[in-house]
């Protein structure tokens, strides 16, 4: 379980393809304190240590984990949004994020206002799954590569959010153009809301 705050963005050293595997070794600053076995969201996707050395570890994305999320389109050197597991005793400062990717979007537009910056991103729409809460609503929760932000100006396919200047350089969406592919995981509240709903009498 993640609370969508990114604690580093974190560099590709290595790229290596396993049958429909991908292995992926990473560079950061808290390689020492990573554990064989230990859950790190990569952008958004809920992946396991491997292996470890003193200045990299190893993560592995299955098949359908590539199939569902931007980490098949990794090059070494790429930045990716590195965040750990969440400790229970500590404040919730973003949402709740499980890490399981729910689909990918593009962006679409980046604009630049006094300081910040807007991103819009769509995806594909289905209508079935919005239903059971696979959609954005105004104001509401949304992860993107990971990070956990405030959805403005919702349509059925598409959304935008707000990036203030830390998130911008602390974060790969300083990478983020128009055209970049990004994860993104919906609300589980309003999954869970929706699938209730189904069952009303």
């Amino acid at each position: 379980m993640f609370s969508g705050i990114v604690e580093e963005a974190a560099q590709v050293t290595a790229l290596r393809r396993e049958q429909g595997n991908l292995h992926i070794t990473m560079t950061c600053s808290f390689v020492d304190e990573l554990k064989i076995d230990q859950s790190v969201s990569h952008n958004g996707v809920c992946l396991t240590v491997v292996e470890k050395t003193d200045k990299t570890y190893t993560v592995t994305a299955i098949k359908e984990t590539l199939e569902r999320s931007n980490l098949g389109l990794l090059k070494v050197g790429d930045k990716v949004n590195l965040e750990r597991s969440m400790q229970i005793n500590g404040r919730l400062d973003g949402h709740i994020v499980q890490g399981h990717v729910d689909q990918t979007a593009v962006c679409t537009e980046v604009r630049e206002a006094a300081g910040s910056w807007y991103y819009r991103f769509e995806y594909a729409f289905d209508k079935e799954m919005a239903k059971r809460g696979y959609m954005t609503v105004d104001k509401g929760s949304v992860t993107v590569n990971g990070v956990s932000l405030t959805v403005c100006d919702p349509t059925n396919n598409s959304f935008e959010v707000a990036i203030i200047p830390y998130t911008y350089e602390f974060t790969n969406f300083h990478q983020i153009k128009k055209g970049t592919v990004v994860n993104i995981e919906f609300d589980i509240i309003g999954k869970y809301l929706s699938r209730m709903m189904q069952f009303r009498d």
